[in-house]
């Protein structure tokens, strides 16, 4: 059997990293393609570097541009190396649209698709994001769901159950597998008491309203806890702030940073700031309390265990959820599994990918 891996972004390298060692480990025939919608060196090339993974066999280079022109450049691209390589099965991870591209050129030539992270739903169709996971998952073979809220989504949506495959979430394993690494790396604010923010989503940057209310939030919280916050700034969120001209003094921004300095960022923050999903699930299971700047979020679980709360964009509103957050309880239990997930999504593989049939 061979397994195709399609990836593009910095989630996807690292969701994707526990499966890509048990593949190698197990020395199982499989090569990484990777679309470039993540192409500098800290988004991108460092990641492979640090977690010691081996080269993608294909880099499309297809780098940003508008929905259609990336998904478009994407797909031909994939479609031209699965008519090359004639995988067995395709693996696509999570609502990039390197996941839609893979899944539907996948499908367009008869490869079978398994998709890592299955389920998740936001319940706004404005997200790009969402339109990429309903329609991976419609055309998937098999559906790595991780967790039983996610099965219940894909349920309800006619996905038959006999697709579907709880496993937990390798996010879990990542963190699990990199957190002993990231410990010996030297990072500035590290040992500093501070806040950490993240803010990448098109419906945040790109509305001169949202951006600015958030920025104006985060420096409420910082006058009113006295703490410093630390931002590493996606290239497309500084662009957009020099865009729309926002005052961001007295704010920490940095360059975006490399997996283990940002993960160790992450352990040590009082308190999380994010529109990232992953970042929610990361927070989450490094028990530091999370702050979703976001109005709804594709991942529950972490508000329903006391991890994470919905603030929105308007700078009252994050103060004061950050006031309720900050001296959460953070015992509560990891929703996304017991680090197993990338063990349990090669064996379903294993067993599965030669009889499943369209």
């Amino acid at each position: 059997m061979k397994i195709a891996i399609v990836l593009g972004t910095r989630p996807e390298i690292i969701k994707m990293s526990p499966i890509i060692r048990i593949l190698k480990g197990l020395d199982m025939e499989f090569f990484i393609l990777h679309t470039g919608q993540h192409y500098s060196y800290n988004m991108d090339q460092v990641f492979f570097e640090q977690l010691k993974l081996p080269q993608p066999k294909y880099n499309l280079g297809v780098g940003s541009g508008t929905h259609a022109e990336e998904t478009g450049k994407m797909m031909i691209g994939i479609e031209r190396v699965l008519l090359d390589e004639k995988p067995d099965i395709v693996l696509v991870e999570g609502d990039t649209n390197t996941v839609l591209a893979g899944a539907l050129a996948s499908v367009k030539v008869g490869v079978k698709v398994g998709h890592v992270e299955a389920g998740l739903r936001s319940f706004d169709r404005s997200m790009p994001e969402e339109i990429n996971r309903i329609v991976a998952d419609h055309v998937s073979d098999i559906l790595f769901a991780p967790t039983e809220i996610a099965k219940g989504n894909l349920l309800r949506e006619g996905v038959p159950e006999e697709k579907i495959h709880v496993t937990g979430n390798t996010i879990v394993d990542a963190v699990y597998q990199n957190l002993k690494l990231a410990e010996a790396v030297n990072v500035q604010f590290a040992d500093d008491d501070y806040f950490l923010v993240t803010v990448h989503r098109q419906e945040n940057t790109d509305n001169p309203m949202r951006l600015k209310g958030i920025i104006e939030g985060l420096k409420l919280v910082k006058e009113y806890f006295n703490t410093p916050i630390i931002y590493p700034a996606h290239p497309r969120a500084k662009k957009m702030m020099d865009r729309y001209g926002i005052d961001v003094d007295g704010l920490n921004i940095i360059e975006p940073l490399d997996y283990l300095s940002f993960l160790k960022l992450e352990s040590k923050a009082k308190l999380i700031f994010t529109d990232s999903g992953g970042v929610q699930e990361e927070a989450c299971i490094l028990k530091v309390p999370c702050v979703t700047l976001r109005y709804n979020t594709e991942r529950p679980e972490t508000i329903h265990v006391g991890a994470n709360i919905l603030a929105g964009t308007e700078p009252n509103n994050i103060l004061e959820k950050a006031k309720a957050m900050i001296n959460a309880n953070r015992n509560w239990e990891n929703p996304f599994g017991d680090g197993r997930a990338a063990e349990r999504i090669v064996n379903i593989i294993s067993r599965l990918a030669g009889n499943c049939r369209r």
